[in-house]
């Protein structure tokens, strides 16, 4: 029978609470010794502690809550009580770690694993296949590690109190949205680079400064005030757009559109008209649409569809992939675009299934003739790939986070010029 800890080197859940919270703590469970002692070296060489369990029980019995930061590395092929168990626990936790996963089974189940800790709202921060990598190990624990989780990128959850109905009408009477632009890097061009971006909405509160749409759009679409906001968001893009081509600047936009707007048999002529009044060609911008918008009413939204198409503007599947009928979608849509969504572009460099995901979406949007955009671009060595793999451009941290219209024309002014 195994001792509760370990070794003798292993700290005790009495010396926990007097550790500092200006770093995070980082518990272990593993149940093979040799494994737990590498662990623990690794932590302490990136000045961190380690708290180290030999059995699940231990450590859920023990800690029974977390304060600051936290982060718990966890080998899923636990006697017991595996690391399932373990994730099913921590889910009703509240401030729970952020994880880093392991396992010696084929990476289907540590895939499989990371898929249920997200589904349950936990932060992941990576998956390790052992025998472990140390460098890949020493990269998931330093301060900057990209952090995973069901969060979209570049739409945090603003801080401040809930938002009343009243302050949301009032909102879209005086102009209170802002938009941000989020570039795109084109790969396929030779010479000078081109750039694109896409319209994000904020909400410039008087009191609470700015708001993200995680407060915000679930209300709208309560009220039935989606089509007040798509306008507003409409008129900005179309307008700045206005603005940059009176400045020499030709910048594509992409604007998200929702249900609402996909099943209303105006909008082809509200845009179309909008653009009209601008001087500027239908495609110049791509309205993007997510595979559950379109799970509705599907002949309006074919009508709708189809008409924007034929008036020139362009339309793009968003979200590729996290659906319930991707392929049909493709089939009976006329999408000109094709998003990967990042849930899969993230991981290409160490996953080989979601690498066999992106480079089939890649092979779908050329054989349907359709411009393939990946999402969640964080690091050079994703962009590489893609660029390799046939993708015709790329979106996210590793290119650019959202921004003030003002700040993306001094960020494209400084781009052009290298």
């Amino acid at each position: 029978m195994r001792p509760r800890h370990t070794a003798a080197w292993c700290k005790m859940s009495s010396e926990m609470a007097t550790m500092p919270l200006s770093k995070p703590r980082v518990y272990l469970i593993d149940d093979e010794p040799d494994i737990l002692k590498i662990l623990r070296d690794v932590v302490e060489l990136t000045g961190l502690e380690a708290y180290c369990f030999s059995q699940a029980a231990d450590f859920i019995n023990e800690v029974q809550c977390f304060e600051g930061e936290n982060i718990l590395i966890l080998d899923l092929q636990m006697p017991r009580i595996d690391g399932i168990e373990v994730i099913r626990h921590l889910a009703k936790m509240e401030n729970s770690p952020e994880l880093i996963l392991m396992s010696g089974q084929d990476h289907a189940v540590l895939s499989g694993a990371e898929n249920l800790a997200v589904a349950h709202a936990l932060v992941v921060r990576g998956t390790l296949e052992k025998p472990l990598s140390i460098a890949r190990l020493r990269n998931m624990l330093e301060p900057q590690a990209s952090i995973r989780s069901s969060k979209p990128i570049g739409d945090p959850i603003g801080l401040g109190h809930d938002v009343s109905v009243e302050e949301l009408r009032e909102a879209l009477d005086f102009d209170q949205f802002v938009l941000h632009y989020q570039p795109k890097e084109e790969f396929a061009l030779k010479g000078a680079s081109k750039y694109s971006a896409e319209c994000l909405v904020r909400w410039q509160h008087p009191a609470q400064g700015l708001i993200y749409p995680s407060r915000f759009i679930e209300l709208i679409e309560k009220q039935g005030w989606m089509p007040d906001l798509t306008t507003i968001v409409f008129k900005q893009a179309i307008s700045q757009q206005r603005q940059w081509q009176k400045e020499g600047l030709q910048i594509d936009l992409s604007i998200n559109v929702s249900a609402s707007d996909i099943t209303s048999l105006i909008l082809p002529e509200t845009i179309s008209r909008l653009l009209a009044d601008n001087e500027l060609d239908t495609t110049t911008i791509t309205l993007e649409v997510t595979e559950t918008e379109l799970m509705g009413e599907l002949t309006t939204s074919l009508d709708v569809l189809t008409r924007l198409r034929l008036k020139g503007v362009l339309l793009s599947i968003d979200d590729f992939g996290t659906g319930y009928s991707s392929l049909l979608q493709l089939y009976r849509m006329p999408f000109s675009e094709l998003k990967i969504d990042q849930s899969f572009v993230s991981k290409i460099v160490v996953d080989m299934e979601a690498l066999a995901i992106v480079k089939a979406c890649i092979v779908l949007g050329q054989q349907f003739n359709m411009r393939v955009v990946a999402e969640g671009v964080e690091d050079l060595a994703t962009k590489e790939l893609l660029a390799e793999l046939g993708c015709q451009a790329a979106q996210g941290y590793y290119v650019a986070k959202p921004m003030p219209c003002e700040d993306f024309s001094a960020w494209l002014a400084s781009q052009l010029k290298s």
